[in-house]
């Protein structure tokens, strides 16, 4: 430009000189300047707006990153230099926004740049309303706040343009104040709904603000706080402004919904504060905590203005400045056209392309159309065969309703329903259908558009093409003007090639130009085809819609008329249901009723009499009525509440009814066996029992008096039942729970006591027995371990009484444990009477008037109570004590004693029957089988008198068991005189002495291991009773 300004002045010297060819060539240089400043200022104007486009590529893209800011700000200066958004928004019309969401996103925070920051005039609200619309209706993870985004952008412009009215008017009326006020509240409303549709959308998908993905969602917040902040600043502003001129009262519902807003905004403002993302961003502004006081004008002073303060530093431009090269060439331009022509070719032949394809589109939708047709006809012949299966079943049920009686409602609303299955079935059919319907045809209707997107973008490539292509033509001119006016006069022969090859390019233009206008005539054709296909389609879908709705109406009035019917049939039902439950109740009353009169006259009956029950049955029985009256109180409870089941009270009336009758008849039973006063207070008893159960099932058969019927008087009578039972029980009835000590005490004395007495009476017997038969030595040292036992016991008493009484006494020990105690005191008893059983069958056996036999069950009878009293004092000792180790030693020793005597029995006996073997050797053939046939005899007698002793001890045993524990008294002693055999020789009889001197030798053996055994069980009582 220097060069410029010098050539100039010295050409205005020279045409001062009036010099006539200077003076033209100034004439000269003038009109190339002016020519060449022009073709600059085009150049410089397409630069700017290739650096624009070129930042609108690189900032909307399908990739889930935020926009760079020098792309924005590239942006946002272009709309500036051109006084608007033109180039944007010819841009932005060929972006595919309806089929990429995150395109969508990143268009929508562009042009929330532009509003902000951008050229005023750069609204452009249809287009952005239209894509909102669409994405509200998609599901996709943008699609919703996409839409809130583009409705947030449509208030907002909105709001922009009344403000600006507004403040043109400078608030001259209250209403339009008012207004203004609404208006700001709805975009704060809206920016919170935005701002929480995306909190709530990077929750749920767990995207942190610090990846690019989670930086995408928050970048356009940045805009959204700072908008917030100053439309804070204004509603505060203007809700003051409202207060000095409107009444308070008036006001009171805009106070409260800003006091709302505030706390939303402040509860963003905080939220947003802690992420990391905002932090390097920018400062948010702190709010006060309460809302301003607009009843006082003074807390205008106190408001500030929340400013947002932006920290980011923008980094510097990576691209080299664009430069013009104004030395280049023409050979250059001639390269550059060279290369535009093969692309114009390129051009022609994928436009051609382009309208094949679209015919064959076209033909394909015709295709899909006919399809469509086909498949309506076929829905309109089901729907008119459902139409008369409908009538037709209309007429049946009107047949059916005139001829079957009320008895068949149950087979006519099963009909009905199987008729209602059908229909639905058919509806859900047809709504499938219609479902498969609108899916093609929206897929028809995508590939309309994606058609209809295809022709813009071709369109749209045309143009930029015939852009570059003027571009290019005034970039040439430029060039050959510059390079002309550099070299002066040597170069105009240059730009005349330059203008040539403009003339040509000129020509090439026109030809382009006419091809154009033939492809955009082919797309005008082809979009009337379109228009045509999509008419049809939307009368098509308008027609099944129409069909669809009739359909609806008549399925509709069928549900109501059909539902009708089974209201109607299932109240009928219902009280069916309920009549015939409450018969099978009466029917379960009526047999229980007779239950219990049964087991009334069992009472009275004089056979009854010999039938006898024990307190343990009825106590029983008893506990098990008074189970069944809560249950039968429950069933009852649920049967009210639903009479339609009435299962659970007829199980709970049978087993009541059984229970209670088996409960009268054991307390009548029971009183056969009972004291006089006992057995007529029981009877009665059970009379007033089946009096009282009568009465209850008799309130039980009505349904007046069912809901009041009460089995209270039943359970206090079966109680009283129980309670007598109890009172009856003959273990341990007499001793009081304070008396068991004592009553312990005396028994273990005796025991011991006993125990004692029959040492002394086997040492009499033992030294009868070595007087009778000398010289059979015995040794006994049964001292020492008697000794041992009497020191263990004491040791162990001592310490379990000392652990088991704690702080209490002994007696209190005892009554704690009462049901132990008659345990123990039934063993100490048997061992008693085990050893003074043990010591009559040891003198009968040695004065010759007992058997073996009974020193073998005496034997087995202590050892059996010895364990019973083992196992009673390891309840109370601890396991591991050592004194309960040393006591089961001696109860071991016992048992090792009465094995002694058992073996020594059964020795003894061995030998008296080897020595008592008979002598066959004086008879004769007959006499033997005469003695065979007497020893089968007298073997069937035996065998017959063994089945029946069995029974007998078995029965015994039972009644044993059944009396649990009571003392038994000393049994008889039974008298078994020892007989020779019947069939005994005479070589036998002389030998009966010397098996009598044998006898009296076993009996010495055997009456020695019975005083070792009778010690170890006196020193076993001992210690038990210690133990305790």
């Amino acid at each position: 430009m220097v060069i410029l300004a010098a050539i100039i002045y010295w050409l205005l010297i020279c045409a001062s000189l009036h010099c006539d060819v200077y003076y033209l060539i100034f004439q000269t240089v003038i009109l190339i300047y002016i020519t060449g400043v022009h073709h600059l200022l085009c150049l410089i104007n397409n630069v700017s707006s290739g650096l624009q486009l070129q930042s609108i590529t690189k900032s909307i893209t399908n990739v889930e990153a935020p926009i760079k800011e020098k792309y924005g700000r590239n942006i946002i200066l272009g709309t500036h230099k051109e006084g608007g958004a033109v180039t944007f928004w010819s841009h932005a019309v060929s972006l595919p926004l309806s089929s990429n969401a995150i395109l969508s996103w990143k268009f929508c925070h562009v042009v929330h740049k532009l509003l902000r920051d951008g050229h005023p005039n750069v609204s452009h609200t249809a287009s952005i309303r239209q894509m909102g619309t669409l994405w509200g209706n998609l599901h996709d993870r943008y699609g919703h706040i996409v839409a809130l985004y583009a409705k947030l952008l449509c208030i907002k412009i909105d709001f922009h343009l009344k403000v600006s009215l507004i403040f043109y008017c400078i608030f001259d009326q209250i209403n339009t104040a008012l207004v203004s006020r609404r208006d700001g509240s709805v975009c704060i409303i809206n920016m919170s709904f935005f701002l929480n549709a995306v909190f709530r959308q990077m929750e749920c998908s767990s995207t942190s603000s610090t990846t690019p993905v989670g930086q995408c969602r928050l970048a356009p917040l940045v805009l959204v706080i700072q908008d917030c902040g100053l439309l804070y600043h204004f509603l505060v502003k203007l809700l003051f402004k409202l207060h000095s001129r409107i009444p308070v009262d008036a006001l009171l519902g805009h106070r409260e919904r800003f006091r709302e807003q505030f706390n939303s905004l402040t509860q963003f403002f905080e939220r947003a504060r802690g992420m990391e993302f905002f932090k390097s961003i920018i400062q948010i502004p702190d709010l006060p905590d309460e809302p301003p006081n607009f009843l006082r004008a003074a807390s205008l002073a106190d408001h500030v203005k929340p400013m947002v303060v932006q920290n980011e530093t923008f980094p510097d431009y990576d691209e080299t400045d664009t430069q013009l090269d104004f030395e280049t060439e023409a050979d250059t331009l001639r390269k550059e056209l060279e290369v535009v022509k093969p692309e114009l070719e390129l051009i022609k032949v994928e436009a051609q392309r382009a309208v094949v394809q679209l015919k064959s589109q076209v033909n394909k939708l015709e295709s899909e159309l006919e399809d469509q047709r086909t498949h309506k006809q076929m829905a309109l012949v089901e729907n008119e065969r459902l139409r008369m299966e409908v009538e037709n079943l209309r007429a049946q049920t009107a047949v059916a309703a005139s001829i079957q009686a009320t008895v068949e409602d149950a087979g006519r609303a099963q009909t009905a329903q199987i008729h209602f299955t059908r229909l639905k079935e058919k509806h859900a059919e047809l709504v499938s259908r219609h479902a498969d319907l609108m899916r093609k045809n929206a897929e028809m209707v995508k590939q309309l558009s994606s058609t209809q997107q295809a022709q813009e973008e071709l369109l749209t490539y045309k143009q930029q093409m015939a852009v570059e292509v003027e571009q290019l033509r005034q970039d040439n001119s430029s060039k050959v003007t510059l390079h002309s006016f550099m070299f002066m006069i040597p170069q105009l022969n240059a730009l005349k090639l330059v203008n040539t090859a403009g003339d040509e390019l000129s020509s090439v233009l026109v030809g382009l130009q006419a091809e154009k206008e033939t492809l955009l005539r082919t797309v005008k054709d082809q979009e009337a085809e379109i228009a045509s296909l999509r008419q049809a389609a939307q009368l098509h879908q308008t027609t099944l819609q129409q069909e669809r709705d009739r359909h609806q109406r008549e399925m509709t009035a069928l549900q109501n008329q059909l539902q009708e019917k089974l209201s109607l049939d299932s109240g009928l039902l219902q009280q069916k249901l309920q009549d015939e439950q409450f018969s099978l109740l009466q029917c379960a009353v009526v047999e229980a009723e007779g239950i219990v009169l049964d087991a009334v006259a069992k009472v009275d009956d004089p056979l009854h009499v010999r039938c006898i029950s024990t307190p343990d049955y009825l106590i029983n029985r008893a506990e098990l009525t008074l189970a069944s009256i809560d249950k039968m109180q429950q069933s009852q409870a649920a049967y009210l509440r639903n009479m339609d089941d009435a299962s659970g009270l007829l199980r709970s009336v049978t087993q009541f009814s059984h229970l209670i009758a088996d409960t009268i008849v054991n307390g009548a039973g029971t009183a056969h066996s009972a004291p006089t006063d006992q057995a007529d207070r029981l009877t009665d008893n059970c009379r007033d029992c089946a009096t009282h159960c009568l009465q209850y099932l008799k309130e039980l058969k009505l349904k007046a008096t069912l809901p009041r019927a009460d089995p209270t008087a039943v359970r206090y009578v079966v109680q009283r039942i129980l309670n007598q039972g109890q009172d009856l029980l003959p273990r341990g009835a007499d001793v009081r729970k304070e008396e068991l000590a004592e009553m312990v005490d005396k028994e273990m004395a005796a025991t011991s006591t006993a125990i004692e007495d029959a040492v002394l009476r086997m040492d009499e017997i033992l030294s009868q027995a070595r007087r009778d038969s000398s010289g059979v030595k015995l040794e006994v040292n049964q001292k020492l371990a008697i000794h041992m036992l009497v020191t263990a016991a004491t040791d162990l008493q001592r310490e379990i009484v000392d652990n088991g009484r704690g702080a209490g006494s002994v007696k209190d020990f005892y009554a704690k444990n009462s049901r132990w105690t008659e345990g123990l005191i039934s063993a100490s008893k048997a061992v008693g009477w085990g050893a003074t059983q043990m010591l009559e069958s040891a003198d009968k056996v040695v004065t010759d008037r007992g058997k073996y036999e009974e020193l073998i069950v005496c034997s087995h009878e202590i050892a059996a109570s010895t364990a019973q009293l083992v196992a009673a004092s390891k309840v109370k000792a601890d396991r591991g004590n050592k004194k309960l180790q040393t006591l089961q030693q001696a109860s071991r020793h016992v048992n090792d004693m009465a094995a002694v005597v058992v073996s020594s029995t059964k020795s003894g006996q061995m030998q008296i029957e080897n020595k008592n073997s008979m002598d066959f050797s004086g008879l004769s053939l007959i006499k033997l089988k005469t003695e065979e046939m007497d020893s089968q005899v007298k073997v069937l007698e035996l065998e017959k008198q063994l089945v029946n002793e069995r029974i007998r001890l078995g029965e015994l045993r039972k009644k044993h068991y059944e009396m649990g524990g009571i003392p038994m008294d000393s049994p008889p002693g039974n008298t078994v005189n020892i007989k020779p055999p019947q069939n005994q020789t005479l070589a036998d009889i002389r030998d009966h002495s010397e098996v009598k001197y044998r006898f009296k030798i076993i009996t010495r053996y055997s009456l020695t291991a019975m005083i070792l055994f009778l010690k170890s069980n006196r020193c076993t009582a001992m210690t038990l009773n210690t133990d305790i």
